[in-house]
């Protein structure tokens, strides 16, 4: 069955609000420090799942847009480690993250299963990406960038993206 767009970007949007929604000031107080280990407690991909014992296969289009959010991620990640990274400059890489994004879900040819388990990575990196942009005034721009590096991180442990360097 092939999904409309907006019902796909509606869906994304859906899981995103979800997984914002079930944060708690508890869960907010353990966030973890970036660069140390993801709390997945409240994050969207802890609810990705194998397909069998299988990661899930990509199109060209998911390989190509999760290249280049890492690459732009990978290139803010030491100002962001660093504690340096301006409100500007979080600005500049959600605005990135999110074209990508917008273009993965545009051109996205997946089966339904595996549809359905990228949308707990996209909820994740639009969730980083309305953080980093500072819209949770309960929550830091520090702390979107680490739900998209949490997203980075799970991304090739669920789906089979022969191009992904660890």
């Amino acid at each position: 069955m092939i999904i409309r767009r907006s019902s796909r970007i509606a869906g994304f949007v859906f899981v995103a609000t979800l997984t914002a929604l079930g944060t708690t000031a508890t869960a907010i107080a353990q966030q973890h420090q970036h660069g140390h280990e993801h709390d997945v407690s409240t994050a969207a991909v802890a609810s990705l799942k194998l397909d069998g014992d299988r990661k899930w296969p990509t199109d060209a289009s998911l390989r190509q847009g999760m290249a280049a959010i890492r690459a732009a991620f990978e290139t803010d990640h030491p100002a962001i480690h660093a504690g340096s990274e301006t409100n500007e400059q979080y600005a500049a890489l959600a605005a990135k993250i999110e074209a990508q994004v917008n273009t993965i879900v545009a051109n996205c040819r997946l089966p339904p299963e595996a549809d359905a388990n990228l949308h707990f990575v996209i909820a994740d990196l639009l969730q980083g990406v309305s953080l980093m942009r500072g819209e949770d005034p309960a929550r830091s721009r520090h702390d979107g960038a680490a739900r998209v590096h949490g997203a980075l991180r799970a991304y090739p442990k669920f789906f089979d993206d022969p191009d992904w360097k660890p």
